[in-house]
């Protein structure tokens, strides 16, 4: 052990949002408060330390026309690490990009597999586009080759109806959420309006992405079942020039997506105050650009959650609720040192001093 060099990180090390160190070390990537021998010849940085930062809700291999190469992915990828961003739940991807796990370099991911939408009623290239017959053993095989989540679009533009309305009749949701759970996997799904919300939750699902439409109608619902929100309000920003493309076409859908946009940090605080787990998802990788952690946590704080339960929303948090470490003992070092305490100003985290993955220094300034 007296050969190797070891990383030593001191200062301020927020092992939790109220548990403060003074110093940690990573020795073969692994993180030990104990001082190791021959530490006097390691690399040392010092700051404000976090676990490296969650993106709940990132798509690394998309873009706005659907899935695109391998070097396209990895800058992607390289974006949301440099940004601090070191563990990703990829909400979806019709991008093989498990080749990135044998890189120890780059962020962690939890896939949710490809979406599953229904027939012409998602972004072109992106899903699986089936009939609600067919969606249990869609679901299954996406159980099956995922990271133990699966991704539901509930609810699109209606092109008839010339609005947002359900994807899914209840029973056919309720019986894949059920495949899905007696596989292992968790559920999400994305939704924006208010429909379909109810038969979801009921049906057992564990998590919604965007969830603009939550009313004090079901805002008690998702509290008592526990049932977690990734608001993505930096997508949700987009809103209004979406509305405004629309605005010949479909005028109705166009005034609702102006409505939950009107009322997007209301809807995020009144979940936060009826204790609905909230975290933190920018939606990278469609049309809006990798690296927006730090905005995304921004936003939560303008929405009215108080700084530390949005950091946690990135953090500590979100690592629980995926099955992931923190800054624990014996966990991957992968880590993020700023120059100021986050808890004071999350807008701190919009400029790492050094990311650490796996133990080495990748990037910082």
């Amino acid at each position: 052990m007296s050969d190797h060099e070891v990383l030593h990180v001191k200062g301020r090390v927020l092992a939790g949002p109220e548990d403060v160190r003074d110093e940690l070390w990573a020795v073969d990537g692994r993180i030990t408060y104990e001082r190791p021998p021959g530490a006097v010849e390691s690399t040392v940085l010092e700051g404000w330390t976090m676990p490296g930062l969650v993106d709940a809700h990132c798509h690394v291999g998309l873009d706005r026309h659907g899935a695109v190469d391998a070097a396209t992915s990895e800058r992607q990828a390289l974006t949301d690490r440099d940004a601090g961003t070191l563990l990703i739940r990829d909400a979806g991807s019709a991008a093989n990009t498990r080749w990135i796990d044998d890189r120890d370099d780059l962020p962690k991911i939890i896939r949710a597999g490809r979406h599953i939408a229904r027939t012409r009623r998602y972004i072109r290239n992106y899903a699986h586009e089936i009939e609600p017959g067919d969606l249990v053993a869609y679901v299954a095989a996406e159980a099956r080759r995922s990271d133990g989540w699966v991704k539901l679009v509930g609810d699109w533009i209606d092109r008839e109806a010339g609005d947002l309305t359900p994807c899914w009749p209840r029973g056919e949701v309720a019986a894949a959420i059920a495949e899905a759970h007696r596989l292992g996997a968790r559920v999400t799904a994305h939704c924006f309006a208010e429909d379909s919300l109810r038969d979801l939750v009921e049906s057992g699902i564990d998590c919604v992405e965007h969830a603009t439409g939550l009313t004090e109608d079901t805002i008690p619902l998702f509290a008592e079942r526990g049932v977690a929100i990734v608001p993505t309000l930096v997508n949700i920003a987009t809103f209004p020039h979406l509305a405004d493309g629309g605005e010949a076409k479909f005028p109705r859908w166009s005034a609702h997506m102006r409505a939950l946009h009107a009322r997007r940090y209301d809807t995020v605080r009144a979940a936060y105050d009826a204790g609905i787990p909230v975290f933190v998802g920018t939606d990278a990788g469609g049309a809006l650009a990798h690296g927006l952690v730090a905005e995304e946590v921004a936003e939560l704080v303008k929405a009215g959650i108080p700084a530390r339960d949005a950091l946690a929303a990135t953090a500590w948090g979100a690592r629980e609720w995926l099955g992931r470490p923190g800054l624990e003992e014996g966990a991957p070092a992968d880590l993020v040192v700023y120059e100021a305490d986050p808890r004071a100003d999350v807008r701190v985290l919009g400029a790492p001093r050094h990311v650490v993955v796996n133990g080495r220094v990748v990037a910082g300034r």
